[in-house]
């Protein structure tokens, strides 16, 4: 069975989950939510109130602060009256406990979400929820509440090698995973994601009338015997030593830096769903949970507040499944969406113009030096070009913004430049571009405007630039192989 829903959002979580997803319209829930366990307890203790107010979470930017918006979520979830008693109890208890400070702020902006996640799984749904050791405890006492403890089914300790090892304490290599269900009633297909069974010595090995080896195993004190069908495998426990964390030459890595292997969220989503079920990550990232439901034939919703992640997964899923279809909700479709967005994070706004091109974003953005994004493009299998990328979104532009433009692919000796605007450029600008003369391509001498300038309403009406054609635009995913007549993936290329 394929996947009837796709859907990536690009927003605030908390609100499209309230505004888009249906109460109990959800099978299985996974999510990773950013949190800088790089932090020190001493500084993520150490009250802060003169930060200033940030009302989202920039790509990259893996830590939760006391804001004033903190303050005023922290009151509805208080006194609101659609918070349960005992998870306002919860937050008013650590509230007194912890102060105001970086913890806080986390468990105050992700108890809402667990909320919303609790009301759109179903009866037989279930939450996987990813942390590491320096916040899990208070997740998993706030989790309780809107779960209730009798639906806590495991703490799963991820183990892995990757990593550093410093000699002040034990290395840190393992991640926790919070598995709660909504009812008594839940998916859980243990057969599915079994280990293979290791002959013991102690125990006597056969075959039985079908053929099926077998061990058996007597137990000591009430001399009853067990046994165990080797293609059966062993059930599964709560503590797993591998798949490992991706290391930065593996190829599935894709550069956003808390992606999870892919294999670790198709153990998850074999265990708790079946195909056909539809699986939602709120926290979805570069999409690896998007990928592995996608590849196990699972409807998926995707969300991220983070544009570089939208563009990541939708790359993602290009490179993967040539010709997939799903839908995008949230990036700007008029002018007033352009402006919207900009106000609201001028790097969201680069990064959504720089994928309006074809280009890949810069994730720390251009700043000074001029550059929010690049393009590839193919000269041969072994080489390519380059084309850099600069983005102005302010309500005006201005001729030293090609000059800069230029000096940057001169510098950086790139093959060409693209300017967005959101302003109309003036006709000096369009001059200056035209001056910088033109790119001929190796392979067949066609020749491409060297600095090429559009604004952003040309690239919502769909007008491209004119250059070669691209390659390698992002750091491809491998690509899925299916077999022919169930259309089920089979490896990766």
């Amino acid at each position: 069975m394929t996947a009837s829903v796709r859907r990536l959002y690009f927003g605030d979580n908390l609100e499209i989950m309230r505004s888009h997803i249906a109460d109990e319209s959800v099978d299985l829930v996974y999510l990773d939510p950013p949190f800088n366990s790089d932090q020190t307890y001493n500084v993520l203790f150490k009250g802060d109130d003169s930060r200033p107010s940030q009302a989202q979470i920039e790509a990259f930017d893996d830590t939760w602060h006391w804001t004033p918006e903190t303050q005023s979520e922290y009151e509805k979830l208080v006194t609101g009256s659609n918070t349960p008693r005992e998870v306002a109890k919860a937050i008013d208890a650590f509230r007194l406990l912890l102060g105001e400070n970086d913890v806080m702020a986390y468990l105050v902006m992700m108890t809402p979400r667990l909320l919303e996640i609790h009301r759109v799984l179903n009866a037989t749904g279930s939450m996987y929820l990813h942390c590491d050791p320096t916040a899990s405890h208070y997740l998993k006492v706030i989790s309780d509440q809107v779960f209730g403890p009798e639906h806590f089914q495991n703490e799963i300790v991820w183990c892995y090698e990757v990593g550093g090892r410093g000699k002040t304490r034990w290395a840190r290599k393992h991640d926790v995973i919070l598995f709660y269900s909504k009812t008594k009633n839940f998916k859980f297909h243990w057969d599915r994601v079994s280990f293979p069974r290791k002959p013991g010595s102690h125990m006597k090995s056969g075959v039985d009338d079908d053929e099926r080896e077998y061990q058996e195993k007597t137990d000591s004190k009430t001399r009853k015997v067990y046994r165990y069908y080797l293609d059966e495998g062993a059930i599964p426990t709560d503590w797993w030593v591998g798949p490992q964390q991706l290391n930065r030459d593996d190829a599935e890595r894709l550069g956003y830096p808390t992606q999870k292997p892919q294999e670790l969220l198709e153990r998850i989503i074999n265990a708790s769903s079946d195909p056909g079920d539809l699986v939602l990550d709120p926290f979805c990232g570069c999409g690896t949970t998007i990928a592995a439901a996608e590849k196990l034939g699972r409807s998926w919703i995707g969300i991220d507040i983070s544009y570089l992640a939208i563009a990541l997964i939708e790359q993602r899923l290009t490179d993967q499944y040539p010709g997939i279809k799903f839908e995008e909700h949230g990036s700007p479709r008029d002018m007033a969406g352009a402006k919207a967005l900009f106000e609201g994070s001028h790097k969201n706004f680069e990064m959504w113009a720089v994928r309006m091109v074809g280009g890949r974003p810069n994730p720390k953005g251009g700043g000074d030096k001029g550059t929010d994004g690049e393009m590839r493009f193919y000269i041969t299998d072994t080489s390519g070009g380059w084309i850099t990328i600069s983005v102005k979104g302010g309500a005006k532009v201005f001729p030293n913004d090609v000059d800069a433009l230029i000096g940057t692919v001169t510098k950086d000796k790139t093959q060409m430049g693209i300017l967005v605007t959101r302003a109309k450029p003036s006709a000096q600008m369009l001059a200056t571009a035209a001056q910088a003369g033109t790119y001929e391509w190796p392979l067949n001498g066609q020749k491409f405007p060297k600095i090429q300038i559009f604004t952003v309403e040309e690239l919502i009406a769909g007008k491209r630039p004119d250059t070669p054609p691209e390659h390698g635009t992002f750091l491809q995913a491998p690509r899925a192989l299916r077999d022919k007549d169930t259309g089920q993936q089979l490896t990766l290329d």
